[in-house]
C-alpha cells in the first residue's frame, strides 16, 4: 500500500485535556473547531466529552450543528462568530449558544430567538471579534439582564508569558467585566499556563489537546507514517527533484515516499525536514513535491518500509519550525488521503 498512515491516538488526548483541567481547577471546556484541528471531530469530541468536557467551542454555526449530531443533547456548543444573518434555525435547532460580537449581532439574536441561549464575546486588545469597551457599556445592562451564559475575551499573546500585552487584556477585562455574576472566560492554552489570575470560571483549551506548543508537556497525539514507494542508489554529483535543488556530495540511498504538499507536508519544509527509519533521523532532499519526496537512508539498515514524519521524535511544533509556521497550521493542514485509525479510545 502507498497510503500514509495517520494514526490519533485518544489517551494522549484525553490526557492533555485532562493536565490542562488539572491546571485550572474551574470548568474546562474543549475547543474542536476545524474538525478537531484537523484530527477528527467525531471521534475527538465524544473522547473530550467521556473524560468530562461539558462545554465545547466552534468556529460556526454549521461546526455547531454537526457537533451537536455526534454529541446528543447534553453539552453546551459555544459557536465563536456569533449570530450571522441566516443562522436562526441551525442555532435554534442544533440548541448552540452563539457568542455574540456586537450590537447588530445582539438585535439578531432577541429578535430571530427570543428566550434562547447566547453569550457575549468582548474585545479586551486584539482587534479581531468581539464588542469593544464603548459598544459594551452601550449593551452591557440590557444584554446582562438576558442571563448570558458566558462572557468571554481571547489573549493575543498568551503563548509569550512575558509579554505585557497579557497584564494589559487582563486588566481590561477585569473593567468590562467588573461586578457581573455570568461565568467568565478568558483562558485558552496559553492562557491556562498563565496562571490563576486568567483562569476565571471557563477554561478553553484548544492547541495543548492536540499536542501542540505552548503546553511543553503535551503528550504526541498524531503520528504520521509514510510508506516508501522506491529506493535508489544517487552517485555524488547528480540530482534529487524538482529545480535539481539537491546535489548529491557522496554515494546516497533516496527512498522516495508517497505523501507530499497535497497531504499537508508543506512545501516551505522543503530543504529543512527530517523523518526517521526507528532510531534512525533522515534527511528530507530537495524540493517537496505534491505526492512524493525524497529521503536519504543511506545511514539506515536495510531497506525501511515505512518513515515517520510525526509521533515521538519529532512534534507538529517541529514541522512548523521547519515550515515557518505553527503547529496549528501542520494540523490542520494534514490531508484526505491518509489511512487514518484511532487509538485508545
Amino acid at each position: 500500500m502507498a497510503q500514509a498512515q495517520l494514526t490519533i491516538d485518544l489517551a494522549a488526548l484525553r490526557a492533555n485535556w485532562r493536565s490542562l483541567a488539572e491546571m485550572s481547577q474551574t470548568e474546562t471546556g474543549a475547543v474542536v473547531k476545524a474538525d478537531a484541528y484537523g484530527l477528527g471531530v467525531d471521534r475527538v469530541a465524544p473522547a473530550l466529552a467521556d473524560e468530562g468536557a461539558r462545554r465545547f467551542f466552534v468556529a460556526i454555526a454549521e461546526e455547531g450543528a454537526e457537533l451537536r449530531r455526534i454529541l446528543g443533547p447534553r453539552p453546551e456548543i459555544c459557536v465563536f462568530s456569533g449570530h450571522m444573518a441566516g443562522d436562526a434555525a441551525l442555532i435554534r435547532d442544533a440548541q448552540l449558544t452563539p457568542m455574540i460580537n456586537s450590537i447588530d449581532q445582539m438585535l439578531r439574536h432577541v429578535e430571530g430567538l427570543p428566550g434562547h441561549a447566547f453569550g457575549i464575546q468582548l474585545d479586551s486588545g486584539m482587534n479581531r471579534l468581539g464588542m469593544e469597551p464603548a459598544e459594551w457599556r452601550a449593551l452591557r445592562d440590557i444584554a446582562l439582564a438576558q442571563k448570558p451564559s458566558l462572557i468571554m475575551s481571547h489573549l493575543a499573546c498568551a503563548d509569550e508569558p512575558a509579554h505585557p500585552m497579557n497584564t494589559r487584556q487582563l486588566q481590561t477585562f477585569l473593567q468590562m467585566t467588573d461586578g457581573i455574576d455570568a461565568p467568565r472566560s478568558l483562558a485558552a492554552t496559553g492562557g491556562v499556563l498563565l496562571g490563576s489570575d486568567y483562569h476565571f470560571d471557563v477554561t478553553r483549551p484548544g492547541i495543548g489537546v492536540y499536542g501542540g506548543l505552548p503546553f511543553l508537556d503535551a503528550r504526541p497525539v498524531a503520528h504520521l507514517h509514510v510508506p516508501v514507494i522506491q529506493i535508489r542508489e544517487v552517485l555524488p554529483g547528480e540530482t534529487v527533484g524538482y529545480g535539481n535543488t539537491w546535489t548529491a556530495e557522496r554515494p546516497t540511498r533516496v527512498a522516495t515516499i508517497a505523501a507530499g504538499y497535497a497531504d499537508g507536508i508543506l512545501r516551505s519544509m522543503s530543504h529543512r525536514a527530517h523523518m526517521w527509519a526507528e532510531e534512525t533521523r533522515c534527511a528530507v532532499l530537495g524540493r517537496i513535491s505534491m505526492d512524493l519526496i525524497g529521503v536519504d537512508v543511506t545511514d539506515v539498515t536495510g531497506d525501511p518500509e515505512m518513515l515517520e514524519l510525526l509521533g515521538v521524535h519529532q512534534s507538529v511544533d517541529t514541522l512548523a519550525d521547519w515550515a515557518g509556521s505553527i503547529g496549528y497550521e501542520i494540523l490542520t493542514s494534514l490531508g484526505a488521503r491518509y489511512a487514518r485509525s484511532y487509538t485508545g479510545a
